[in-house]
């Protein structure tokens, strides 16, 4: 029986670990907070800071584990990937050279601009006070600021949403600029956002299912940015409005990044995760992360088959892709998280759930534990970080929500949730604004209610009178 050591305290790592064990594996954790379901998984367990990289390799060496998967991406900036294997431990995760594509968003411009690779939005670097006055008078039309560095999803600022106009948005470059690191000017894109996740590997990538995640705090996409407050996917591996040529380029550009690593002697064996744009003119790179996504990776793994994922892993990490492993079920399936009132600005920590487990499984809806820790055998205490995930899978995203929603009968507590992700009425408001970019003025044709919602609409790559409601 393989042991394998998780790296990482939320519930991402909880649904890694809840994969591997599903495959018959054993699992040992390192993490800086006692996740009640991380515990409850692991056969052993160490207290440590995510990026504590000496003393996380030394536990592997004592626990003699066979491989590895970090769930964040700090430890992999610092340089957990590249330890372990010089300890001959295969790991899911890339080298610090590789992490740059997300530790580094200057290097990932830089470098995808140098190869060509399409789908990349308009940008500057920024690197001195100096430059910024400039570089926004010459930027023609809206904009987005984006810290070079790691900011865990929430230090981009979008102009319309995050700051009104060009001086606000040179301020807030000029204060990031301040610290010492390059700040990106990016044009502001408009569209619906996806993620796509694959695994890679020496012998090329597998795609998992596509996901829509939720950054804003509240209701109706408004409020601050967070570091996910939900996601959905759908039972074909699509969106309702992301078609399959769409999410064919968006895998091209994907493949175009890795040969772009290649080309610079750079190898990946991890799962790399691309936030993406849906435009009138296709997608468009966001960003690249270097590990699943958080909530995203608790979608697809809610999906993978039973059984396998332990050898798939194992072959990530020793860089050949066992593409038969490579199964994740046709189901819909929603992601809520129960977060502290003021998650996203203030949030108020130290407020207590009382979760009936049993009761939510009942409803089809699986518990995923985060940034909580244990004080009773069904009560939780929330930190300032998202709490307890409850993911529903159904034939349909609208009937995944359904089960999340009635499961929130079975949760006590101070806590906030988004009450909208998986909702028909959200699914039907971005298919038709993803509509009206393609066709602007056309009348309204929502989404039909139904097990599974149709074939998206083709992007502008296609003749609009194939759109269909």
């Amino acid at each position: 029986m393989l042991r394998w050591l998780v790296v990482g305290g939320g519930a991402r790592e909880h649904a890694i670990a809840l994969a591997l064990r599903r495959a018959q594996a054993e699992v040992v954790v390192a993490s800086p907070n006692a996740n009640p379901g991380l515990d409850r998984a692991a056969v052993a367990r160490a207290r440590l800071p995510t990026d504590a990289v000496e003393k996380i390799v030394a536990f592997a060496r004592s626990e003699r584990v066979g491989a590895a998967f970090v769930g964040p991406e700090g430890p992999l900036a610092a340089g957990l990937g590249d330890a372990l294997r010089a300890a001959d431990v295969p790991t899911v995760g890339p080298d610090r050279d590789s992490a740059r594509l997300e530790s580094s968003k200057a290097f990932c411009r830089e470098l995808l601009a140098r190869h060509r690779v399409d789908g990349q939005p308009r940008f500057t670097v920024l690197r001195t006070e100096e430059e910024v006055d400039a570089a926004v008078a010459a930027f023609a039309g809206p904009f987005v600021v984006k810290p070079s560095g790691l900011t865990a999803g929430k230090g981009v600022w979008v102009q319309g949403s995050d700051f009104a106009g060009p001086r606000d948005g040179a301020s807030y470059a000029k204060s990031l600029l301040v610290q010492g690191a390059p700040v990106l000017l990016e044009e502001k894109l408009e569209g619906e956002e996806f993620s796509q996740m694959a695994f890679v590997t020496d012998d090329g990538i597998a795609p998992m299912p596509a996901v829509q995640d939720f950054k804003r705090a509240l209701e109706g996409d408004r409020g601050t940015n967070t570091g996910g407050m939900g996601s959905y996917s759908q039972r074909d591996h699509l969106l309702p409005f992301l078609s399959t040529s769409d999410r064919d380029r968006a895998l091209r550009i994907l493949e175009g990044s890795v040969a772009a690593l290649r080309a610079e002697g750079l190898a990946y064996r991890g799962v790399l995760y691309g936030g993406f744009m849906l435009t009138a003119d296709g997608p468009r790179l966001l960003e690249w992360n270097v590990r699943f996504g958080d909530p995203e990776g608790i979608n697809a793994l809610t999906l993978y088959e039973e059984g396998n994922f332990s050898d798939l892993a194992l072959g990530v990490a020793n860089g050949h892709l066992e593409r038969n492993l490579v199964r994740f079920r046709r189901r819909a399936t929603v992601v809520r998280y129960l977060v502290p009132p003021g998650y996203g600005a203030r949030a108020e920590a130290g407020g207590t759930l009382e979760i009936d487990e049993p009761k939510v499984e009942a409803e089809g809806v699986h518990v995923l534990y985060g940034s909580v820790e244990a004080v009773g055998p069904a009560t939780v205490r929330l930190g300032t970080g998202r709490g307890v995930a409850l993911v529903g899978e159904a034939s349909a995203v609208h009937e995944a929500g359904e089960r999340v929603e009635s499961a929130l009968a079975h949760v006590r507590g101070h806590f906030y949730v988004r009450h909208d992700i998986g909702t028909q009425a959200d699914l039907t408001r971005r298919w038709e604004h993803m509509r009206q970019l393609l066709r602007p003025g056309a009348p309204p044709s929502p989404l039909p209610l139904s097990v599974a919602p149709p074939e998206a609409p083709p992007s502008s790559a296609g003749p609009p009178e194939q759109l269909s409601g």
